[in-house]
């Protein structure tokens, strides 16, 4: 696959502080710590086995990020992902997403598409189980291989990062009202599409499918969502 692939969460991953500022990433996406939860520096360079020095780079990244909001002589605290933010999210990818795939359409490779056609089987096969979070991690997988596909750094960064950031979310919502099925048939419409060489349709087609995920998350409830992830990562 291209050089767009090279995003810096996978470049920063393998030093400390990208490890560090990882982990931290992943449980408050997770749902681990709770809004408002304040991050100790101290409790988590124990937890981690590390110096309080790569905890304070990560969590002033994490404050550039939105995730972390810091109190000058108080702290650092959880801001995470609010209704608000999984709105405004879904609401760029809604303008991005279909110029991804309009780009995919002329730089797509055939190890690419291959890849892509065994994630959909795959996440068939997945969803008849009715294994969603693996159903989840195959929708992530085939988003960041149209990206890639885009062969546009900027686009593979910012949209991996927005399809990151409401995964716990994204849980729920694919094991509500078919919205996995339906999901299947949209990835591969969006791929057929791509395939063809059909730019215009894969904008349409790839455009569609953010919405129709919005509109699934806005029929169940946003807050909803939010509670049901995060009892569902507590379990």
């Amino acid at each position: 696959m291209g050089d767009c692939e090279i995003h810096r969460d996978s470049m920063d991953r393998y030093s400390l502080r990208g490890m560090v500022f990882h982990t931290i990433r992943e449980d408050i996406l997770s749902g681990r710590y709770g809004q408002h939860e304040e991050l100790r520096e101290n409790t988590i360079a124990q937890k981690l086995g590390v110096s309080r020095t790569p905890v304070r780079e990560a969590l002033r990244q994490l404050e550039l990020e939105g995730l972390v909001s810091i109190v000058p002589n108080k702290g650092a605290y959880v801001t995470g992902i609010t209704e608000k933010d999984m709105k405004d999210i879904y609401t760029a990818r809604s303008l991005l997403e279909g110029r991804c795939a309009r780009w995919a359409t002329e730089h797509i490779t055939g190890e690419q598409i291959e890849k892509l056609e065994e994630n959909v089987e795959l996440s068939i096969f997945y969803t008849k189980r009715k294994n969603y979070s693996q159903v989840c991690e195959l929708d992530t997988q085939f988003h960041e291989i149209l990206y890639a596909a885009s062969d546009s750094r900027m686009f593979y960064q910012l949209l991996s990062d927005f399809h990151h950031y409401v995964e716990r979310v994204r849980r729920i919502s694919l094991a509500t009202g078919g919205r996995a099925e339906e999901s299947n048939r949209e990835h591969w419409k969006i791929l057929d599409a791509v395939k063809a060489k059909e730019e215009r349709l894969a904008e349409k087609l790839a455009t569609e499918h953010v919405l129709n995920t919005l509109e699934n998350m806005d029929s169940y409830g946003m807050e909803n969502l939010l509670k049901n992830s995060i009892c569902l990562d507590q379990k």
